[in-house]
């Protein structure tokens, strides 16, 4: 088995799953969670969060083959996705979010806070450009960062403040842009 590791490509994946799992920007959602319920198992949701990214990066290229749809139709959805997340970010309005959950428990943190339709869909698309073994490494790097953010999500907060919370996001929306318009483009050719 040859491995094909590519510092640029972890980096870049690293980068786009940063943006699109945006955990800085869900701060404020994670401390009123922890506000509402006490506590917040971090370690526990990383887990999942990871397991099902990584499931999801072997399997669901099965799923789109089993109804017909190939990986470079797929990615040139997955980056209007991204598009659409990264105006989001860039114009600090709502598209599209579902209802705060309840409980602060794996399924509102890890499923869809972190591992949502977007990182999902975000997955398959790098799928279609990078060697899966570098993808890997750039989720597992997420999922060290995520653990950190929600292990010490109040102190950041606090460091950073709302501005510092809000620049950080339009940076990262702009780059998850440039990243959705490169996606298309790539995998819009191999269509036709």
């Amino acid at each position: 088995m040859e491995f094909n590791f590519n510092f640029r490509e972890i980096v870049t994946a690293s980068m786009v799953l940063f943006a699109v799992i945006d955990i800085i920007g869900s701060i404020p959602i994670i401390i009123s969670l922890r506000n509402k319920v006490g506590h917040i198992q971090s370690g526990k949701a990383s887990v999942v969060s990871a397991c099902i990214m990584v499931a999801f990066l072997f399997v669901g290229e099965e799923i789109l083959n089993l109804i017909g749809i190939d990986v470079n139709s797929f990615a040139v959805a997955g980056s209007f996705i991204i598009f659409f997340l990264a105006i989001e970010m860039i114009l600090g309005i709502t598209l599209y979010r579902d209802d705060q959950p309840e409980s602060a428990s794996i399924v509102p943190i890890a499923f869809p806070l972190i591992a949502g339709a977007g990182t999902v869909t975000t997955l398959l698309s790098l799928r279609a450009e990078y060697y899966v073994e570098n993808i890997i490494v750039a989720i597992i790097i997420n999922v060290i960062f995520v653990y950190f953010v929600l292990k010490s999500s109040r102190r950041i907060e606090h460091i950073l403040g709302k501005n510092g919370l809000n620049v950080i996001r339009k940076i990262f929306g702009v780059i998850l842009l440039a990243i959705a318009v490169k996606l298309f483009t790539s995998n819009i050719n191999q269509l036709f």
